[in-house]
């Protein structure tokens, strides 16, 4: 039986984390990976407050085991978002974009584990000091939305190591075990998984997202949005437009516009694979099949066990 200060904080077999991804994952991916053994996230970042408590109690219904809420922390109605959160016990919150300061405190005050996802050691400490009990700390490699420092997982990892006392939780560019094991040598005590478990029954993505996720090779992602809110895309139609926008100097005000609303939602949920704006992580050029949330982390499990044991392969 495994045991460090990830399994023990959050009550989980595994220290494997599944990201709280807007427009994929709900409560039926959620579950899968904490029945799993892992650690499930319900994404309410792309949820209107009636939905998230669906889904938090649709949860509790398909699991005994732990599972959190990702809180985006500029979400525009969030004190409903927490008070749903504590009004049906969720046990655990992982915080982002935004400053920890702001609900820690609170949220402890209610009985409730907070994690507060990162991009440098410096927002780590200040992490740390706003009162939170672990950190993600999330490389350049991860999709979505990410730090403007483009610093990679496996320079992160040991600068926040060194930085900060409390459970680090490795995120960006990690889909196996092998990586897994990369990330906890280098410091962190478990991982954050995202892009992989995009690629599940279980997500609420739509199909062709999934698809296209699979299909994706080497070079297909990269930043975009820098000047606005800097974000990991698959290239398609919209990525170009965009591209080329900041190549001929478009300000912040030219991204707002071709960005418009409900960007995400039109491709990662409805499915447009032009239009749409498709988050993930590079490591989707080593995701290869859709197969389901439960497979996936024993697959992870078993990968990180074997290369444990054998950690370098012999020619």
């Amino acid at each position: 039986m495994f045991s460090n200060s990830i399994t023990k904080l959050f009550k989980i077999e595994y220290p494997i984390i599944q990201a709280g991804m807007v427009w994929a994952s709900g409560w039926k991916l959620a579950s899968a990976v904490s029945n799993a053994g892992g650690l499930g996230i319900i994404g309410a970042g792309s949820m209107y407050p009636p939905v998230l408590r669906e889904h938090i109690t649709k949860c509790k219904q398909a699991t005994d085991k732990p599972f959190a809420v990702n809180l985006p922390l500029m979400y525009p109605d969030i004190d409903n978002h927490i008070e749903t959160i504590i009004d049906l016990n969720v046990p655990i919150v992982f915080t982002s974009a935004g400053n920890p300061k702001t609900y820690t405190s609170f949220l402890k005050s209610k009985g409730i584990t907070v994690v507060h996802v990162v991009s440098s050691s410096l927002f780590a400490q200040k992490a740390e000091a706003a009162g939170v009990d672990a950190v993600v700390a999330e490389g350049f490699e991860a999709g979505g939305h990410n730090g403007r420092e483009e610093t990679t997982t496996f320079v992160l990892i040991p600068l926040v190591k060194q930085a900060v006392k409390i459970p680090i939780i490795a995120a960006g560019g990690i889909a196996t075990g092998r990586q897994m094991l990369a990330a906890m040598v280098l410091g962190s005590d478990g991982v954050q998984i995202g892009s992989r478990f995009v690629c599940t029954p279980e997500a609420s993505s739509h199909i062709n997202f999934k698809e296209k996720v699979i299909a994706a090779k080497e070079g297909d992602t990269l930043l975009s949005m820098k000047k606005h809110v800097p974000v990991r895309l698959l290239k398609n139609k919209f990525f170009e437009e965009v591209h080329s926008a900041e190549l001929n100097g478009a300000d912040i005000n030219t991204l707002q516009q071709l960005l418009g609303k409900g960007r995400a939602k039109k491709g990662m949920f409805e499915g447009d694979l032009e239009e749409g704006e498709l988050e993930i992580g590079q490591v989707s050029a080593l995701i290869n099949e859709i197969k389901p949330a439960a497979e996936i982390v024993n697959e992870i499990w078993q990968d990180f066990s074997a290369a444990l044991q054998k950690p370098i392969e012999s020619m």
